[in-house]
């Protein structure tokens, strides 16, 4: 290589630097572009600003209480001045058979209203989108979605009124078959089936909503093309329809069994008594007994952020497995 060939590599070199060195004086910082981006969406962030401030003071704040489930709590003492006890009430929750025995009706109530109460909405999705009669679908709409905007102490109302020993329909129609009255509401046998039956009358309309929005966005020209070869309306459901929802489907499955531990806690207040607690006590209602009536705060919240953990734990794997085996995930 001659000198000429070098003192021209060698100046190319100098000049590709000081251009890379004024790219990137003149590139504004981090800083200055999100204070530019704020500068420019300021509107969307005022809208966003309320919820921020909900999600600061109502679920960030209360974290700062989860150390009470390492302390031996005391009111007076306040959170701070109460001693650390380290795992001590995590050990005495899994030697307390109440807690067993919540945890355990918990889990079972959650695996068959995951069983029975999942497919419904999609089922009733799916029946919607097959309805071509506007007014009939409306009308079958409003009524399946009411019982979802109803109190639930007007629900519990409406459940005990129906299964009533006395004057509920139920016991009337056993009547008739010659049986004889049963109390279903202080039979520990009944209240599980009971229980997840009126969640998913109460529940099932309002959440298909979220398939019928997803079927919603399947493109026409599926369909279409299925008519031109002649399809039927059975066989566009199975091949067109369910296969287009299904990543709805999945991110709904993910977030339930997320959920598994969060049973219906007002319901089951409202409808078992002592009688029934074999099978309706699950780790909500034992907490409200321990921590509001029992004033032991400290092991309720021990209770809570083992519920909180178990949740976690269970949303993680879910996600994972469906990202892994269906390409859908929560993130």
């Amino acid at each position: 290589m001659s000198a000429n060939s070098g003192q021209v590599i060698g100046k190319t070199e100098e000049i590709v630097l000081q251009a890379k060195e004024a790219v990137r004086q003149r590139r504004p910082g981090t800083i200055e572009r999100v204070g530019d981006h704020l500068k420019r969406e300021w509107q969307l962030y005022v809208l966003l600003l309320p919820t921020i401030l909900w999600l600061l003071v109502f679920l960030y704040k209360p974290m700062y209480g989860l150390q009470i489930a390492f302390k031996d709590y005391s009111v007076f003492r306040g959170v701070a001045g109460s001693p650390w006890v380290g795992f001590e009430h995590f050990l005495t929750l899994f030697e307390n058979d109440q807690f067993l025995r919540a945890l355990k009706n918990t889990v079972i109530i959650s695996f068959y209203g995951l069983l029975f109460g999942f497919p419904v909405p999609i089922l009733i999705a799916l029946m919607f989108n097959e309805i071509l009669n506007q007014t009939f679908k409306k009308t079958a709409q409003t009524i399946v979605y009411l019982p979802h905007f109803i109190s639930s102490v007007i629900i519990a109302g409406i459940v005990m009124t129906a299964f009533s020993p006395s004057a509920g329909i139920v016991n009337t129609i056993l009547g008739w078959f010659g049986f004889d009255p049963i109390y279903f509401l202080t039979k520990a046998e009944w209240f599980r089936p009971i229980f997840i039956g009126t969640g998913i009358w109460q529940e099932a309309g309002f959440q298909s909503i979220v398939y019928l929005a997803a079927i919603a966005g399947v493109s026409p020209t599926l369909y279409e093309s299925a008519v031109v070869d002649g399809a039927s309306r059975w066989q566009m459901m199975w091949k067109i329809t369910i296969p287009s929802i299904l990543p709805t489907i999945i991110i709904m499955l993910i977030i339930r069994i997320g959920n598994i531990l969060e049973v219906g806690f007002e319901m089951i207040i409202l409808l078992y008594q002592p009688a029934t607690y074999s099978t309706a006590d699950v780790v909500n209602t034992f907490i409200y007994r321990q921590g509001i009536q029992g004033g032991q705060y400290d092991l309720a919240a021990a209770a809570g952020l083992f519920n909180a953990v178990v949740a976690f734990v269970l949303v993680m794997t879910a996600n994972t497995i469906s990202k892994r085996y269906s390409r859908t995930s929560l993130w």
